[in-house]
């Protein structure tokens, strides 16, 4: 078993740690009014993207979402939170500092505490019991959104149940030969469309889009046809299944919750790759932590 299938299949009983860890930590998440943004790179950008969603949606306060390279450093907010698994991502490092710098209050929730992190970021949320071996993200990234729901009080068990029923049901037949696939999100499953067409392009190189469910409308259907995939994560907007089969793609209804429907994209993202005779723990070009020196990016 690879190192990201195992660490896939752990997902439920990481939620529910980050659900009970939320309460002991909430003096260093954002507070109801505080003008907040969350960062990150690559994965955790896309669930720095959801969190912030479901916090405005809250009614908790202002809320943005940047990577952590291009946070806009001219502007004022009270708090801000960085998602980083390794603690060692040299855009995160640099962005803390400065805010440091800046006296603006910042939490890094992070999977190895031991690493430079802890000198620049003012609080930790250790996560310790998420982090991973794998380069690819799975467990880590969504047990760290968990945790912001949690604190949001917008985790429940259900989800949890949904996330098991994700990992034990069968796969919709006859994807894994496809050769391109389309995620659409709204509102707060935006960020996750856009970190399972991550997924895809990661673990089975895939040729992976991901789009608001809205917009797809707006020209980017027209990439849909046979021997395509065009998977929903959340509800769908009235209408749009029956236009994307009319193109003749094949059509897929996320009918748990969008976090959940993004264990079966892991477990999708998997299978392609199987079929494709791909290591996923070995993807193309990448490594577990992007590292910068003299201008020159180093593998760590």
């Amino acid at each position: 078993m690879s190192h990201v299938a195992y660490e896939l299949g752990t997902q439920p009983a990481c939620w529910e740690r980050a659900a009970e860890l939320a309460p002991a930590r909430r003096a260093v998440l954002p507070q109801p009014g505080e003008r907040t943004a969350i960062v990150g790179c690559g994965t955790s950008y896309y669930m720095a993207q959801a969190a912030a969603v479901l916090r405005e949606e809250a009614g908790q306060g202002e809320t943005d979402a940047f990577p952590a390279s291009e946070f806009p450093r001219h502007r004022r907010y009270d708090r801000v939170v960085a998602l980083t698994r390794s603690g060692t991502t040299t855009e995160v490092l640099d962005l803390l500092a400065a805010l440091r710098d800046a006296a603006v209050p910042t939490t890094a929730v992070v999977g190895d505490p031991a690493t430079p992190v802890m000198t620049v970021a003012d609080e930790l949320v250790v996560l310790d019991f998420a982090d991973e071996r794998s380069v690819v993200q799975t467990r880590f990234a969504t047990t760290a959104l968990t945790l912001l729901r949690a604190h949001l009080g917008l985790h429940t068990a259900a989800v949890v149940d949904d996330a098991r029923t994700a990992l034990a049901e069968p796969l919709p037949a006859d994807l894994e030969s496809r050769g391109q696939f389309t995620f659409l999100g709204r509102g707060w499953s935006v960020g996750l469309a856009h970190e399972a067409a991550l997924k895809m392009r990661e673990a089975s190189l895939s040729w992976a889009e991901s789009y608001p469910a809205m917009e797809y409308r707006h020209g980017p259907i027209s990439v849909s046809g046979p021997g395509t995939v065009t998977w929903c994560l959340g509800e769908a907007p009235d209408g749009l299944a029956a236009q994307v089969g009319a193109t003749g793609s094949r059509w897929v209804a996320g009918g748990l919750d969008p976090l959940a429907e993004l264990v079966r994209v892991h477990r999708l993202a998997l299978a392609v790759a199987a079929h494709r005779q791909l290591d996923p723990d070995a993807p193309r070009h990448l490594t577990r932590s992007v590292i910068l020196s003299t201008g020159e990016e180093a593998v760590r």
